[in-house]
């Protein structure tokens, strides 16, 4: 059985991760070997792998999709950090209040909440 799943963004600068993914996603430090940062939380999550054609309303598919409890305040976040946003936040008519920002590495990041 699968315990894990861990998404690995190769990047030449560590802390351009700081801003989008601990300050604004509030995620945790969980390690840091200088050479590999790793954020997270302790909460137990969800294994899960999607594969898609796009990404919903023939939007882009996105290179990871992030659930919060607040979507509205993290697209503020968003917005006030300078981040690019690419899809306007949106209710979905499949239960999904959503929205997708370039992450500072370029990946197309699907932040959501389930309505």
């Amino acid at each position: 059985m699968v315990k894990r799943i861990v998404t690995n963004i190769k990047t030449d600068d560590l802390s351009k991760a700081d801003l989008f993914y601990h300050e604004v996603l509030g995620l945790e430090t969980l390690m840091d070997h200088g050479w590999i940062k790793t954020f997270g939380n302790e909460e137990e999550a969800k294994v899960q792998i999607s594969f898609a054609v796009h990404g919903g309303n023939d939007t882009e598919v996105p290179n990871l999709s992030i659930e919060v409890d607040n979507v509205d305040e993290i697209y503020e976040k968003m917005q006030r950090s300078g981040f690019e946003i690419i899809y306007e936040i949106t209710d979905e008519e499949w239960g999904v209040r959503r929205f997708f920002v370039k992450d500072p590495f370029g990946n197309l990041v699907n932040i959501l909440s389930h309505q």
